[in-house]
């Protein structure tokens, strides 16, 4: 349904000058709610049925240069081909160190693999699964914003001290069928406040 857009973005990023590395050709398909940077140099990319092996090859084939570590993912078939689960259905990153995540949809080496990294993370209990409590977006570290009626995921991101502002989501999220991640996505990433990072 929402395939269009990415015709749309290119023609904004090209009216404002803003560069494309590349482009998915042939029978490569991708959801951007597939594609997660753990930092800036790596990228872990989620392989199920909205990200293909041939986009997954043509992915690490473009951004070679930008990254030391390039992760792939196997997605869980959950609740099937058409239910819409990705990458980001299960992980938001908040900070270098902290995200929300859903364990139980999580492969074990990928979760061990947050551990290992010094990771924090925020475990999503089920109901607000169900309620997009782990799609949050962060507009800088430690900055966030999430689907109002997420109470417990919202206090345990202030208790690790982030700062959370809530949305009401009945009508741009279910309806739009995304959350705050899926429906926005950083244009530029710029340094300022001695070294935080926002995304434009």
């Amino acid at each position: 349904m929402r395939q269009p857009e990415a015709n749309v973005y290119k023609g904004f990023c090209k009216e404002k000058s803003i560069p494309i590395i590349g482009y998915l050709t042939g029978d490569a398909v991708a959801d951007g709610g597939d594609i997660v940077w753990l930092d800036d140099r790596t990228l872990v990319v989620g392989h199920g049925y909205r990200t293909n092996a041939e986009a997954i090859r043509q992915l690490k084939e473009m951004t070679a240069h930008l990254v030391d570590e390039f992760i792939v993912v196997q997605l869980p078939h959950d609740q099937g081909e058409a239910e819409c689960l990705h990458l980001m259905s299960f992980i938001s990153m908040v900070d270098h160190d902290l995200a929300v995540v859903h364990s139980r949809l999580m492969p074990v080496f990928f979760r061990k693999l947050l551990i290992e990294r010094g990771i924090q993370l925020i475990e999503v209990p089920v109901d607000e699964y169900l309620n997009l409590g782990c799609n949050v977006l962060a507009i800088a570290p430690r900055v966030c914003v999430i689907s109002s009626g997420n109470d417990y995921t919202k206090q345990k991101l202030v208790d690790a001290g982030a700062t959370v502002y809530e949305y009401k989501g009945t009508e741009i999220s279910f309806k739009g069928t995304g959350g705050p991640t899926c429906l926005t996505c950083p244009v530029v990433r710029t340094y300022i406040n001695e070294g935080d990072r926002v995304n434009i």
